[in-house]
């Protein structure tokens, strides 16, 4: 599977950005719809969890998405990856944070394997844009966004990421959508008819 992963901390454009790819190059747009599962759980996700929650609500997304990677039949764009679960997940724990090891280190496993199954191309969207407010999303805080956007160059780059996967930074200079969309298309194996 030649499948793309737009791949960021929220408020980035990632899901503005792989629509429009999507629209140009006829390649399907698959939404993984991570706050209809919050909502489903009756959580709110701009507030603190418990890290046992945490880890629950994570599974969960992971195993909606996973459900719909699994069942396209044709190669796809996607708004979200096991990449940006994995550093949410991680995001929330602290010093003194309680952590259950083996659950952690069970998700982060399957988020690898996930990654490496479902995808071949990933684009790591930094902070760049105005951020703007929008209910049922996470926090819009600056500082808990640029973490979040550097867990994700990390986890892009981890060892447990398989070397036939290509990670391509989006530049954070790089901020209208037409410029985005021309750097996907000159970095990655899509045929964008720009």
């Amino acid at each position: 599977m030649n499948n793309i992963g737009i791949c960021g901390a929220h408020r980035t454009g990632k899901t503005t950005l792989a629509q429009q790819c999507a629209k140009v190059s006829g390649i399907p747009f698959l939404a993984t719809a991570v706050s209809q599962v919050f909502q489903d759980m009756g959580l709110n996700p701009a507030q603190p969890l418990p890290f046992a929650t945490r880890l629950t609500v994570q599974n969960h997304i992971l195993d909606r998405a996973v459900s719909l990677w699994a069942n396209f039949p044709d190669r796809f764009i996607t708004d979200r990856t096991p990449i940006d679960m994995m550093a949410y997940t991680l995001a929330d724990i602290q010093g003194t944070t309680e952590v259950q090891a083996h659950g952690l280190q069970a998700y982060l496993d399957r988020c690898f394997q996930a990654t490496n199954q479902y995808f071949r191309q990933l684009v790591i969207v930094p902070p760049a844009i105005p951020l703007v407010f929008a209910a049922g999303k996470a926090a819009l805080n600056p500082a808990y966004i640029q973490h979040i956007h550097f867990l994700v160059v990390g986890l892009s780059y981890s060892q447990h990421i398989s070397p036939d996967i290509k990670v391509v930074p989006l530049p954070e200079q790089i901020i209208s959508l037409p410029d985005r969309v021309e750097f996907v298309r000159q970095n990655l194996d899509l045929n964008l008819a720009v």
